[in-house]
């Protein structure tokens, strides 16, 4: 700089005293707020742009990055000139488009350091069920720090300005307790959200006492999005919960497969997928209700709970399915977790169930596959290959789809049976895939007719698990009814028949409705109800040696009062045959376990339909069931 540049400057700035280190003794622009250690203007603010382009050349001196290094001798430091605007645009910016809180504070803490010229930033959030604040420290320069406080540590800055809720402003940072951070002076402020505190910031820089209502006025913004950030989380976490379990639903595991897969990929790490499924799920809850086949769903999904990893994380992926997604594990690892939890599993014995046995199967990214959909087919195909040789060794087997052979006979039992489940969820697709199969056979002969009928109401029972059964016993008490009013031996064969496909038109109604434990709504009743309708229309009609049955599919809900469905039939309007199958049909629903209500004796189903004969059911039919009814057994 030129001698006369220096005297030009002596003259345009007005120095409060003269000493042997002037820059210590000026006096301070309340426009520019000018910290300590910091060249001045005059208090009339005249600056021309030389002068102000010579104190930026000055930031060449500041002092080396205080994480590492201790103090210069009389550092001179020049802060940038706070520009309100700026800053707020930056920590908005900052705050947007963020998915995790890390990244947040990350965020934050880049344009604080860039706007203010903050050396570090902290922020700590209170843990409500450990009681202290987990903090963090971020800087560019130095990376992050964490470390816990304890409610104990009353003591401390950090825990003192969150139980207080006011801003402390500290000479030094040793609080920290962090070695390579040099003493300097430093801010905690609360972050405030609707009169709560949810944890602190912790700053440096130059001004701290000067800027504090700017500093506040950040950690309080900062503190409302914190707290909406963790109402949308607690939401999105509650809506993607399972209640039963306590686990992610099948939405919630599939959004998490997806993030980690993305992870694995970018990281070239492996990624296995275990999937559980309770043997005899639906005997249990046949023959012992419901509820206690909720509790042994219930004691899988607690056990994998206890016994998995704190990375891994499970959700329901089915009734009685639950998948494990384990990050950065391999097969071999898998299957030392799953035998861990099948393990933990046997030793445990619910009433009247005994020891819980489960299916296991087991696909791993990338070996098997590095689709997501293909990775939790080959799992579940593992799975159903397990459940095929725990039955015959009578123990829980674990397999792995890089076991087997992908074309012998059980894989590809497997793989059909995985397909047909996934058909199912798709409703109207798989029952024209069905039913034209179904119609396409010839019909050689009666057995070979019995048996397309049992294969069809197989598919009806594995998509409505809630009426396992029911066809065939419908078929029963019908064909008893029938040989009851001495009908021809021949109309009573086809009368069972019709009785075993009254139902086959289900196959077309979405499963969530089916398998809706709560009654009904209005729309729902209204798809419901096509049921007869999908049966007669769509899947008999086309078959020339089925057509004769369409009557008794077709109206076995129409009532004798005319208040039935599809058509409203009345009285002798309704076939014979049909109003045959609509007793059986009743008796059988009400002796029944339903999710809604355990099935009645036997003796209250007869009270039930002798009150409802000549308006719901005919009345000649409703007396000569009642008298074979104790001859009928009335097991579910």
């Amino acid at each position: 700089m030129t001698k006369e540049k220096v005297e030009k400057i002596k003259e345009k700035v007005s120095f409060k005293s003269v000493s042997s280190n002037p820059i210590k003794e000026v006096k301070h622009s309340p426009k520019l707020a000018l910290p300590e250690n910091t060249i001045p203007v005059n208090s009339e603010n005249e600056v021309d742009s030389e002068i102000i382009s010579t104190l930026n050349n000055f930031s060449m001196f500041k002092t080396p990055n205080r994480l590492y290094g201790g103090r210069v001798s009389n550092p001179i430091t020049v802060n940038k000139i706070i520009n309100g605007n700026e800053v707020a645009q930056a920590i908005c910016s900052a705050l947007q488009n963020k998915n995790e809180i890390t990244e947040l504070f990350a965020s934050v803490t880049n344009a604080l350091c860039e706007k203010l010229n903050c050396v570090y930033v902290g922020f700590g959030l209170y843990h409500e069920t450990s009681k202290c604040i987990d903090f963090k420290l971020f800087s560019q320069n130095a990376g992050s720090y964490a470390s816990k406080i304890t409610q104990s540590e009353t003591d401390n800055p950090i825990m003192e300005c969150y139980t207080t809720h006011k801003t402390i402003f500290c000479e030094d940072n040793k609080f920290l307790n962090i070695p390579y951070i040099s003493s300097i002076e430093t801010l905690v402020l609360p972050l405030m959200s609707i009169d709560k505190c949810l944890g602190v910031m912790v700053l440096n820089r130059n001004n701290l006492q000067e800027n504090k209502e700017l500093f506040g006025f950040i950690a309080n913004y900062c503190g409302l999005f914190i707290h909406n950030f963790a109402l949308r989380e607690s939401a999105n976490k509650y809506a993607n919960t399972d209640t039963l379990t306590g686990l992610y639903t099948h939405r919630g595991i599939q959004e998490v497969l997806s993030a980690e897969l993305k992870k694995a990929k970018e990281n070239k790490t492996k990624l296995s997928v275990i999937m559980f499924d309770i043997n005899n799920i639906s005997k249990i809850n046949r023959e012992l209700s419901h509820a206690k086949g909720d509790e042994v769903i219930k004691l899988l999904a607690e056990k994998i709970k206890q016994n998995s990893r704190s990375t891994d994380i499970a959700g329901r992926y089915g009734g009685d399915e639950i998948a494990l997604i384990l990050p950065e594990t391999d097969t071999d690892n898998a299957k030392y977790i799953a035998e861990y939890i099948t393990y933990c599993l046997s030793c445990c014995f619910v009433d009247d169930v005994g020891p819980v046995k489960v299916s296991v199967g087991i696909s791993t990214y990338p070996d098997c596959s590095e689709n997501q959909e293909k990775l939790l087919i080959l799992a579940e195909q593992a799975m159903y290959i397990s459940q095929a040789k725990g039955y015959k060794e009578g123990m829980s087997a674990i397999i792995s789809s890089s076991d087997y052979d992908f074309w012998d006979d059980d894989a590809l039992s497997s793989f059909a049976t995985v397909l047909a489940k996934r058909h199912a969820q798709l409703g109207i697709n798989y029952e024209d895939e069905l039913v034209h199969k179904f119609n396409s056979e010839q019909l050689k002969s009666t057995n070979s007719l019995i048996e397309m009928v049992t294969s069809l109401t197989g598919a009806i029972d594995a998509k409505d698990t809630y009426t396992k059964g029911h066809s065939t016993s419908v078929a029963r008490y019908s064909e008893a009814l029938a040989r009851a009013v001495n009908l021809p031996e021949e109309e009573v064969q086809r009368i069972t028949l019709g009785a075993l496909l009254h139902d086959v038109g289900k196959i077309g109604i979405p499963e969530n409705v089916l398998r809706k434990t709560e009654k009904l709504s209005p729309e729902e009743w209204e798809i419901m109800k096509q049921h007869p309708t999908i049966g007669a229309d769509k899947v008999l009609a086309p078959n020339q040696g089925l057509r004769d049955l369409i009557p008794m599919v077709k109206y076995h809900h129409e009532k004798i009062d005319g208040t039935g469905y599809p058509m409203g039939l009345k009285g002798d309007e309704i076939p014979f045959e049909a109003r045959i199958i609509s007793v059986a049909d009743a008796f059988h629903a009400l002796i029944s376990d339903r999710p809604y209500r355990k099935g009645m004796s036997a003796e209250k189903a007869c009270a039930i339909l002798k009150e409802g004969a000549g308006t719901h059911w005919d009345s000649d039919l409703v007396r000569q069931f009642i008298a074979i009814a104790p001859s009928l057994s009335t097991t579910v």
